[in-house]
């Protein structure tokens, strides 16, 4: 196995490790986590790095494991619609054996060229394709960890409708790397859709997108994506339908009819058109140098849109929001003009989303600025449970430490 001195490209948040781990098997993996184990030593775990903003700094970091070499494709029944692979190959990669076959996994975040899956699950990472597919969550069907004395572990199983231990499975995605290391992955998978339409509405009030994405799901519409990329004190909502050609055509037929009934004129783009605007829409999510992921029930996001989005948009230039009005999820970027400024709308906009049962999450952002924000915000109810999981899975809590919520 491969090991060496750490070095600024081994950072996280600024923390340098003493030491890298590059293992190329399952096994190496293992040893590692052990070897830490005995020299207690603070670990940490490196994929893509296209997510490493999120969280706070290590309060001590001894150690990086990198899984760039655990990239394999160990299983894909394509029968089955099911796919094994290990935690450190680039979903780009894994969709590129999938092709051949016309199936997919059904996710879709930013960077998919560097995107690793044990990343993508441990950030909970998306796009916009989860209004109809779900998040990793819904697609994982098992996994195997090495625990944090270097055991290897497994949970769930290899078939769909197998659901044995999907629960533990499910409680690592998005808990950044602090219960485990994720070795590999079983997800489900979709076939690959033979056509696609993209309905746009231009220039639409918060109110006015919200009112279509109701009218859409009660008509029991099936989109695979909605996002409402914010321009100036309006939005422009993309709707993207995929699937059989008749059906695809037949929806983005229905959608129009249903904005007609609702006031909101819209159009079917032409191919270049909907590469236009799902370009906007990656442009928004991978701007920086400041992320913030914003959460609140889609029926607050006319709420949602005059308080935290108009409150943070002010203080970036340029700025970009995008938004997901089936979902209760959206994004602001762009970089700030001043960090006293920017601290003051964060706290403001958390103020807002606070009545709504939502919340505002720093997914990427300066120095100076995580120095005078917490990144995650207050901690959620549920963090009593959360501290006692991780104290039985890492009961030194040396994996990760302090990254997550709360200082986990």
């Amino acid at each position: 196995m491969a090991e060496r001195p750490g070095k600024d490209s081994d950072a996280i948040l600024g923390v340098i490790p003493r030491l890298v781990f590059e293992p190329e098997s399952l096994e190496e993996a293992e040893d590692a986590v052990a070897r830490c184990a005995r020299d207690r030593l603070t670990l940490g775990f490196i994929g893509g790095g296209t997510e490493l903003g999120m969280g706070a700094a290590p309060s001590d970091l001894d150690a990086v494991l990198r899984t760039s070499r655990l990239d394999r494709v160990l299983e894909h029944a394509p029968a089955d619609q099911i796919v094994t692979v290990e935690a450190g190959a680039t979903l780009a990669a894994l969709q590129a054996v999938l092709a051949p076959h016309h199936q997919w996994l059904g996710l879709d975040p930013p960077w998919p060229e560097r995107a690793t899956l044990g990343g993508i699950l441990s950030t909970n990472a998306f796009g916009p394709r989860r209004a109809r597919y779900g998040s990793a969550r819904d697609l994982i069907l098992g996994v195997s960890i090495v625990r944090a004395d270097g055991t290897p572990a497994k949970a769930g199983g290899k078939v769909v409708k197998n659901v044995a231990g999907f629960d533990v499975a499910r409680l690592l995605v998005g808990a950044l790397g602090t219960l485990g290391l994720v070795a590999t992955a079983t997800f489900r998978l979709h076939p690959v859709p033979e056509a696609a339409a993209t309905v746009l509405f231009p220039a639409l009030d918060s109110a006015g997108v919200s009112s279509l994405a109701e009218a859409c799901r009660a008509a029991q519409l099936e989109p695979t994506s909605l996002a409402a990329i914010a321009d100036s004190d309006r939005f422009d909502l993309g709707v993207r339908f995929e699937g059989f050609a008749p059906g695809v055509a037949k929806q983005a037929e229905r959608l129009l009819d249903l904005g007609r009934r609702e006031r909101a004129a819209g159009e079917r783009l032409g191919e270049p058109e909907a590469r236009a605007f799902w370009g906007r829409h990656e442009a928004v999510r991978e701007m920086g140098p400041l992320r913030a992921k914003v959460s609140a029930p889609p029926s607050g996001f006319p709420s949602v849109a005059r308080t935290a989005l108009t409150r943070l948009l002010g203080e970036l230039s340029p700025a970009g929001a995008v938004f997901y009005p089936s979902l209760g999820l959206g994004y602001v970027a762009g970089r700030p003009s001043a960090v006293a400024a920017v601290a003051a709308a964060t706290a403001e906009a958390r103020e807002a989303l606070a009545p709504l049962g939502g919340s505002l999450v720093v997914c990427e952002a300066p120095h100076d600025l995580r120095a005078a924000v917490d990144v995650w915000g207050a901690p959620p109810p549920a963090f009593a449970l959360m501290e006692r999981l991780k104290g039985r899975l890492d009961p030194d809590r040396r994996l990760n430490r302090g990254r997550f919520v709360g200082g986990i």
